[in-house]
């Protein structure tokens, strides 16, 4: 038998992505998969088809830049964005073909589009110059972008003046300082190849959602009519409707009552009700998402399962996905007799549940460790196709039988790959903490250890409300296949356990959250007589990287750490971070004005000088979640009282680096990190 590799921080090179599946009314699943282009430092990726038996798994497109892939109606068609130095346009393959045909120009920069029940249309959103005054000047540019309205597309800027901002939050984590454009709604007439503009204004949509006849537009958008109210200080969103009206533009209707944080939403069969994953925002950003539904017409949202205690959606965190969950519920064509198709965090897992109008709930993939962060339903319902992570393996696509449960692989993309590399597969622990809550995590020792006595990683996630799961992992397994057992766990405050659980650690930063982390260490090392209890070390990231900060600031046990794209000074975050006010006022409890000095207490920099563990410091210069002037403050504060430290700065990284940046520069990352724990542990 050939004798497996272990799993090295340059493996991450040669992982093959899968995400965005969809199925077509006869059967065929179109996909996305994401490969790394070493020369160009870069991620390339390509739509591929194949049959729900698993065979003819071949390339569907030849572009290097190619996602969203989407069915017209009929199945007869494959749509997709291609990104081009210009931006990204919408193709098209019809059945049989071998090459795509432009249907709308790159110049377009379609962030999202979605097909009318009918196929007549395409709806797809795009950022413009807003023009509430209406004029609509045309150009003869305007043939060439396919529609009209290309002068709202032109964004001039000058070089020759101070960028001015006059909103409280100006500017977001991966965009940047705002560009002064929002996010409108057009149409794309199928026949024609005319563009319609639909919404306009000082306002930005997203998720647009068709009606079951074609008629309607739905989209998410957050207004306020009212002069003194600041838009970047409300925490909810509305659901609006326009009629198409025979494409003739109409003003839309709000049809919620702003009380929730909208995130997705479907129409039922019959076009009568929404169905929403939304907030209540009660607990901020700790709250749960629930199930409502709200008529079309307007009314107040009624929650469909008041009795479930669950996180709609996917909360988990992992450096192995390379795309967002599923965007909206799948709704049943049987509705309301069948349920609603979610995904639900729970206990350290994320998995496909059906959610009926009378509160009940079932898992329909499953039991076992797994991350689904995407899936689609057959027209018949009979079959569900996910994509997920498992405990030893990247991501693949799977088929799970509706009616009985069974699941089977889909795809085989990463089989290759990993049938010559040595995976650590994670054990599952729980304990009680010493205040009554159920913490559960995992811990992964190496299979090829030569010593009787390892040294122990403790890993922290961020949020602080996400959730860590079981599932591969390739910063894990890089720290394993270096010859550390790895620990991570779900601290209070993580999603998953319940909404007590989640909102838990508000207000009580470093409090119950910081006791949860030191007794997981404390019953791994009493539970697992190979761990060294002379040799820890701890590192994370975000939250995590704070959470790093004051452990060591208040413990000596650990003798080495790593703080990523972390926080140390709660009043510089304030002002500096893009969600600096609701996240120190709601998670921390606190502002300037009224509680500067509790601010100072709960911030790591306050406590630096007590820090006695090698400490490396590693951040992206461009992240505007936790700014890198976080970063900078320890560190300087480390080399004033002489302490060990190391400041690592990613150029042009923002904070997913770890997920999303440079794939040499997330290489370089986890070989700094094993190096550090090299020379320290």
């Amino acid at each position: 038998m050939m004798k497996k590799s272990q799993i090295m921080p340059e493996d991450l090179n040669q992982y093959r992505w899968i995400s965005q599946p969809v199925i077509s009314a006869n059967g065929q699943v179109a996909y996305v998969e994401q490969t790394i282009d070493q020369v160009k430092n870069e991620y390339n990726t390509q739509i591929r088809g194949i049959s729900l038996d698993g065979t003819e798994d071949v390339a569907m497109t030849n572009g290097t830049k190619d996602s969203s892939p989407a069915w017209s109606p009929d199945g007869g068609t494959l749509t997709f964005l291609r990104s081009t130095e210009a931006g990204k346009g919408l193709w098209c393959l019809p059945a049989g073909e071998a090459e795509a045909v432009m249907l709308i120009s790159p110049e377009r920069k379609i962030i999202s589009y979605i097909w009318s029940p009918d196929g007549s249309y395409i709806a797809f959103t795009s950022k413009i110059q807003s023009d509430p005054a209406g004029h609509r000047a045309q150009s003869k540019d305007d043939e060439a972008m396919n529609g009209s309205n290309a002068a709202l597309f032109a964004a001039p800027t000058s070089e020759l003046r101070g960028k001015v901002y006059e909103r409280t939050t100006p500017k977001a984590e991966g965009a940047g300082w705002w560009d002064g454009q929002y996010t409108h709604l057009f149409v794309y007439e199928i026949s024609s190849g005319q563009i319609t503009q639909i919404t306009s204004g000082y306002w930005s949509v997203s998720m647009p959602i068709w009606s079951p006849d074609s008629l309607k537009l739905a989209f998410i958008s957050k207004q306020t009519q009212e002069e003194h109210v600041d838009p970047d200080l409300l925490y909810h969103s509305d659901v609006y409707i326009v009629s198409m009206n025979e494409r003739k533009e109409a003003e839309p209707y709000q049809v919620t009552d702003s009380s929730l944080q909208i995130s997705q939403f479907s129409f039922t069969p019959d076009g009568s009700q929404l169905i929403l994953i939304a907030s209540d925002r009660q607990y901020g950003s700790g709250s749960h998402n629930q199930l409502f539904t709200v008529p079309v017409q307007r009314g107040g949202p009624r929650l469909m399962a008041p009795e479930l205690d669950m996180h709609i959606g996917n909360a988990a965190l992992s450096d192995m996905k390379s795309a967002s969950a599923s965007p909206s519920p799948v709704i049943s064509q049987s509705f309301p007799q069948q349920g609603v198709y979610v995904l639900g965090t729970h206990h350290g897992n994320v998995d496909v549940y059906r959610v009926h109008t009378d509160g009940r709930c079932e898992a329909v993939t499953p039991a076992g460790e797994k991350d689904v962060y995407q899936y689609t339903v057959s027209a018949d319902e009979k079959k569900l196709v996910i994509a997920a992570l498992t405990d030893s393996h990247p991501s693949e696509l799977y088929i799970v039988e509706l009616e009985n449960g069974q699941m089977f692989r889909l795809t085989r993309r990463n089989d290759e790959f990993m049938s010559k590399r040595q995976v650590n597969v994670p054990q599952r622990i729980e304990f009680s903490s010493s205040d009554g809550w159920l913490i559960q995590g995992w811990l992964a020792i190496p299979d090829s250890r030569s010593v009787s006595k390892l040294p122990l990683v403790l890993q922290i996630h961020g949020g602080p409300h996400a959730m860590y799961t079981g599932t591969y992992s390739h910063e894990m397994q890089t720290l394993l296949a270096a010859g550390y057992a790895v620990l991570w766990v779900n601290p209070r405050g993580s999603i998953g356990y319940g909404q007590g659980f989640a909102r838990a650690c508000r207000g009580d930063f470093a409090g119950g959250d910081y006791r949860d982390l030191m007794e997981a260490v404390d019953y791994a090392l009493a539970s697992y007589n190979e761990l060294d209890e002379l040799r820890l070390g701890v590192a994370g990231g975000s939250y995590g990287g704070v959470m790093t900060n004051w452990i060591i600031a208040h413990c000596h046990r650990f003798k080495a750490a790593v703080t990523q794209r972390c926080i140390s000074n709660w009043l510089s975050m304030y002002g500096t971070s893009d969600i600096g006010i609701s996240y120190v006022e709601g998670v921390i409890g606190g502002n300037l004005a009224e509680h500067a000095a509790y601010l100072w207490s709960r911030s790591p920099l306050a406590h630096a000088h007590q820090i006695e563990t090698p400490l490396l410091i590693m951040h992206g210069e461009q992240d505007y979640r936790t700014p890198i002037a976080q970063a900078e403050e320890l560190y300087t504060t480390l080399k004033r009282y002489g302490k060990t430290t190391k400041l690592i700065r990613y150029p042009g990284s923002n904070h997913s680096l770890l997920k999303s940046g440079k794939p040499s520069l997330r290489v370089d990352s986890f070989e700094q990190v094993k190096a550090w724990f090299d020379t320290y542990l």
